[in-house]
C-alpha cells in the first residue's frame, strides 16, 4: 500500500500493540529513502538516524580490552546494533533475542536495509524471546557483551513487566550473565537517576554516555543516553 511518499511494508497487531514498517523517501531530500517503525501509531526508530544505536555497541567494545567476544543483544530493532557488532573483527559471536516475531520475519523477508548484510555474518543468531526474562532466570552461558534496546527509557517501558530488570535485584541477577570484566550497556532516550542509582549500588565501573545529534527531520538536537556497567 502506498500513499504519496509512503509505503507500508508490513503491519500487524502484537502483544504491545499495533507495529508498523514503513518505508519513505524524504520529501526535502528526494534522493534519500528511510525505513521507520512505528508502536501504537507512534514513532519508534528510524534508519535515518542510528548513532545512538550504533554507539551501545561501539562504546561498549571499547570498554571492553579482550578478544573472541560474546555479544548479547536484546531487541533487534532495525539491526544497527547487531551490525556494528558484528563489524568489530573482535567479536566471535552475536546472539540478538527479539520479543516481536514479526520483527524477526522482517528480517528474514529482507524487508529492512541490513537483511542482506546480517543474514550473510554466520557468526549472528537470532532467536525469538524477552530479554528481561533471560537476564532474572539462571544464566546457561557467560557472554562479554550485553547490551539492550528495548524500552525507550527506565523510566518509560514498553511493558510493566519489565519494571523488575531495573531495580538493584534485577541488575544482580543480569551481572550474572556477564563474564569476567564483562560489560553492561543499555539504550534510553533520556536520563534517570534512579537507574543509574541502581547501577551504582551492583557494579564497580559505572558510566553514561550522552550521544547528541542534529535530527533535521524535525530541525532540532536530540540527545540520547547510554548507561554502561561493568
Amino acid at each position: 500500500m502506498t500513499a504519496s511518499n509512503l509505503e507500508i511494508l508490513a503491519h500487524e497487531d502484537t502483544p504491545l500493540g499495533f507495529l508498523c514498517l514503513r518505508r519513505r523517501t524524504l520529501l526535502s531530500d528526494p534522493g534519500t529513502v528511510i525505513t521507520e517503525v512505528t508502536l501504537n501509531h507512534e514513532f519508534l526508530m528510524s534508519s535515518y538516524n542510528t548513532a545512538s544505536e550504533r554507539a551501545l555497541s561501539q562504546v561498549a567494545l571499547e570498554l571492553h580490552e579482550g578478544s573472541a567476544l560474546r555479544v548479547l543483544i536484546g531487541g533487534l530493532g532495525l539491526g544497527y546494533t547487531a551490525d556494528t557488532a558484528l563489524a568489530s573483527p573482535r567479536v566471535a559471536a552475536v546472539e540478538v533475542v527479539e520479543h516481536l516475531p514479526q520483527v524477526i520475519e522482517w528480517l528474514e523477508a529482507d524487508l529492512v536495509p541490513l537483511s542482506s548484510t546480517l543474514k550473510a555474518d554466520d557468526r549472528l543468531e537470532v532467536v525469538e524471546g524477552d530479554i528481561y526474562a533471560r537476564m532474572a532466570a539462571e544464566p546457561d552461558g557467560a557472554f562479554d557483551l550485553i547490551l539492550i534496546d528495548v524500552d525507550h527509557a527506565p523510566d518509560d517501558r514498553l511493558n510493566r513487566a519489565n519494571d523488575f530488570f531495573y531495580t538493584r535485584e534485577g541488575l544482580e541477577r543480569a551481572s550474572r550473565h556477564l563474564a569476567p570484566g564483562g560489560v553492561l550497556g543499555v539504550w534510553s532516550y533520556a536520563e534517570s537517576s534512579p537507574f543509574a542509582r541502581a547501577l551504582h549500588e551492583v557494579f564497580q565501573e559505572v558510566d553514561i554516555e550522552p550521544v547528541t545529534f542534529f535530527n533535521d527531520l524535525v530541525d532540532e538536537e536530540s540527545t540520547d543516553r547510554l548507561f554502561f556497567a561493568r
